[in-house]
């Protein structure tokens, strides 16, 4: 009489990881670029709770007061913002922010993030990058480990240009990767501001994002090379629409 092979029953728990290891078997490690982005596209997610949405950085009152009516118009808001507001500074600070971290100098990293929050012109800009650098900390401390960011999450230092850009360079993500990557996440939630409040429609909100891409490259390339001796800023009316929004009677947004 022949005698049969047995046969070996596995459970589903057995089999789903079975069925992983086999097709990952002779694969190549997964690309650090890949890793980098896949990382980027979490931190800068508009899912990532950092309450971005309830922002408007005094755009809200620009929009009801009429300085901001069109695509056109926000664009140009906008474009000020990056070349001569906090969108400049924070890229400076950024990049500064990033130095230090990534050299493990505490001392100059917590400077840097306490110039940051003095720099807010209004207590409404301060409570904007306070408040969404502790919720970027938070989340990011509860997805990956970064002693950087438990030192400024403990510290209660830090904006969310600060946050972003220690976090990052604390698990090696390329500055040239992350900072361009910030700057458009700024201007995205302002464009969302403005498809909704003035509105313009998504489509033509799309279009003022494209836009201001070749300038947000320029910026992130020009801030790379910058200390803090090139911090300064020139966007007068965004200050004052965010001291403005701060008695504004009707509101959508905290800032």
């Amino acid at each position: 009489m022949r005698m049969r092979t047995p046969i070996t029953i596995m459970t589903p728990h057995e089999v789903i990881p079975s069925v992983i290891a086999s097709a990952a078997e002779g694969r190549a490690r997964p690309d650090a670029g890949v890793t980098e982005l896949l990382k980027l596209l979490t931190f800068l997610s508009p899912a990532f709770p950092v309450g971005a949405f309830s922002h408007s950085h005094g755009l809200e009152w620009a929009i009801d007061a009429g300085a901001v009516r069109s695509a056109d118009a926000l664009r140009l808001w906008l474009l000020d913002l990056l070349e001569l507001g906090s969108g400049w500074t924070d890229a400076v600070l950024f990049v500064e922010a990033y130095r230090a971290a990534k050299a493990a100098d505490w001392p100059r990293l917590r400077s840097v993030a306490e110039l940051a929050s003095a720099l807010s012109p209004s207590r409404e800009r301060h409570l904007e990058a306070t408040a969404q650098g502790r919720a970027f900390l938070d989340a990011a401390l509860a997805a990956l480990p970064s002693p950087t960011a438990r030192q400024l999450r403990d510290r209660d230092c830090a904006t969310y240009a600060v946050a972003v850009s220690a976090t990052a360079a604390d698990l090696g993500i390329d500055v040239r990767s992350v900072l361009p990557a910030y700057l458009n996440a700024f201007v995205a939630n302002l464009v969302s501001v403005g498809v909704r409040l003035i509105p313009i429609g998504q489509n033509a909100g799309l279009g003022v994002l494209a836009a201001l891409h070749p300038l947000i490259a320029a910026i992130a390339d020009r801030a790379e090379n910058s200390t803090l001796d090139d911090l300064g800023a020139a966007a007068v009316l965004s200050d004052i629409a965010s001291m403005r929004h701060e008695e504004q009677y009707s509101r959508v947004f905290r800032t």
